[in-house]
């Protein structure tokens, strides 16, 4: 039996800032001009993502075919807060047991109250991009393809997607640049009445994902970056399939 073809879904994203930071230049924050595939990986997760039964690791991942820009590539300079350190989930499981080695971390303190000159919050430059506007293709790619786990993963996210309802609130780059997003569908309730910008670009060298996307990741894993040449052509970056040799792998 012939395995049907996987569906394309298409999401309208919007938001008023986006920070999709290059990685050669992470200490002052400087944005690609577009989002990058793993951002978008990231906000289809947000909406549905199948898990595991046996194992607890997702199911399937999202990979992104094409993203058509729709609004007019504009950076703005911001001053963010940051804090350059967080609790872990283990040190707090220790303090549970035993709160006399507790070591908070403080976030603005003196050299007398943490018994060191180094703040744990930061200024730090961002040029972020202003009220940017995409238009995301996506589908689902299971580790262990077969029609019954794709059709429950196709019909949840078109359900989810159609109504709003998310996981968690999807963001453009920065957790606090959040993103609103609606379900393209023909003839639906949301038609494509933005059409992609006239913008023309050759990026370079653009992040594609920092997970390995070959096969079901944990919280645990290892970075493994990985690299495209990206390029805008009528205001749409066409992005190649992970596995392909397109996707520069360590």
């Amino acid at each position: 039996m012939t395995q049907p073809r996987p569906k394309t879904f298409t999401l309208e994203v919007w938001g008023d800032y986006a920070c999709f930071t290059r990685p050669e230049l992470k200490v002052e924050r400087f944005s690609y001009p577009v989002i990058t595939p793993s951002a978008a990986r990231a906000i289809f997760d947000a909406i549905y993502l199948e898990f595991d039964k046996k194992s607890g690791k997702p199911a399937h991942r999202w990979e992104i075919s094409k993203v058509e820009v729709l609004s007019s590539v504009r950076y703005v300079a911001l001053m963010r807060n940051e804090v350059k350190e967080k609790v872990s989930v283990s040190s707090v499981k220790k303090w549970m047991k035993d709160a006399s080695g507790l070591t908070p971390i403080y976030a603005d303190a003196t050299m007398a109250e943490a018994g060191t000159d180094t703040k744990g919050r930061t200024q730090r430059q961002t040029m972020a991009l202003k009220a940017p506007r995409y238009r995301l293709h996506g589908q689902a790619v299971l580790f262990d393809d077969n029609l019954e786990t794709r059709q429950k993963i196709e019909r949840s996210f078109e359900r989810r997607a159609r109504r709003g309802q998310c996981v968690w609130q999807p963001y453009l780059g920065c957790r606090e640049f959040s993103a609103a997003f609606e379900l393209v569908e023909p003839g639906g309730t949301a038609p494509m009445t933005h059409e992609p910008i006239a913008h023309n670009e050759d990026i370079g060298w653009m992040l594609y994902d920092v997970f390995d996307l070959s096969r079901p990741g944990g919280s645990g894993d290892a970075a493994r970056v990985s690299l495209f040449e990206a390029e805008i052509r009528g205001g749409v970056m066409s992005v190649p399939p992970y596995l392909s040799g397109q996707v520069h792998k360590p």
